[in-house]
């Protein structure tokens, strides 16, 4: 997931559970096709250690892919505080379920008598990953299993371009995405990578949605593209990110992992025969800004990078 949307809100959890699971399946995501090594798995924990079950167990591992979450550790608001642990300002809850059980006096219709039926409904309650919660014993933050072995292929100079980008970067879980509220990258370690060359490119790709904020280039591509915005904004940070892989000297392997979006590139470009003029604009507008960032062009160069975004837009 590379850019990072809102979680649903004001659904019954069957409703908001069922929803996120269609997502995914109709996005063809497949998050075990990534260009990082895998990371240990564990049953998601309560905060007491017991495992999770039933759905829980495929819910809370979804919801931790797709936020990051390396910790198996699961919690409430009041269960963080009561391990002397304060969940962070600006982190959003998900939920876990259950079933409570409860009786109802029925009566027969064809008697009038009067029974106790048990029945059951699904109830939910918001938890907090461990990753979310400051303060919290080292027991709740196990360490990886792996070897933590830094890749080959690092090189200095890429090194320096990346770090004169100014952006709010943190390396945790073994997802990489942006997130617009938080304006924040998140990338797995490099030693989860198979080469720097794939995490390069990789960060490459999450830079460029991240020159979409409003106090940078303002991408708001809801107005020009409504509801496939968010395939839009994809297929930009994807030409971008293949823009700075010919600047710096990139793989265009990674684009592979990305390919669940395919399906809706290829409606967007059927229904709009202009999308991809416009997607071509945005992405070297998104290119030239983190190249300009990263100290490889001219200022001049860059006020010249929009000509011809009007005609594509």
């Amino acid at each position: 997931m590379a850019y990072r949307k809102g979680q649903s809100g004001g659904l019954s959890p069957a409703t908001r559970i069922t929803q996120e699971i269609i997502a995914r399946l109709e996005a063809g995501t497949k998050p075990w096709i990534k260009p990082w090594r895998g990371v240990p798995v564990s049953r998601p924990l309560r905060a007491c250690g017991i495992p999770y079950r039933g759905m829980n167990v495929f819910w809370l591992w979804m919801v931790a892919d797709m936020c990051g979450y390396a910790s198996p550790f699961w919690m409430t608001y009041n269960q963080a505080k009561s391990l002397g642990a304060q969940v962070r300002k600006g982190e959003k809850s998900t939920i876990a379920i259950f079933y409570k059980s409860y009786t109802k006096e029925v009566e027969a219709p064809e008697t009038g008598e009067k029974t106790d039926e048990a029945r059951r409904v699904l109830k939910a309650y918001p938890v907090f990953n461990a990753d979310q919660v400051e303060g919290l014993p080292e027991r709740f933050h196990p360490a990886a299993t792996l070897d933590l072995v830094e890749p080959e292929g690092r090189e200095a100079e890429l090194d320096t371009f990346f770090a004169a980008i100014p952006v709010n970067l943190r390396h945790q879980g073994s997802e990489a995405y942006y997130e617009p509220t938080a304006d924040r990258v998140t990338m797995p370690p490099t030693s989860l990578f198979s080469g720097f060359d794939h995490y390069y490119a990789t960060l490459a790709h999450e830079l460029s949605h991240w020159t979409g904020h409003a106090s940078r280039l303002g991408r708001d591509l809801k107005n020009r593209f409504g509801t496939a915005a968010y395939a839009a904004e994809e297929l930009v940070a994807e030409l971008s990110s293949a823009m700075l892989g010919a600047e710096l000297g990139l793989p265009v392997t990674h684009l592979d992992s990305h390919a669940s979006y395919i399906e809706h590139w290829l409606k967007l470009l059927k229904d709009d025969d202009r999308a991809i003029l416009t997607a071509a604009a945005k992405a070297e507008e998104a290119s030239t800004l983190l190249l300009k960032l990263g100290g490889r062009v001219m200022p001049e160069q860059f006020d010249n990078a929009s000509d011809g975004a009007a005609l594509a837009a």
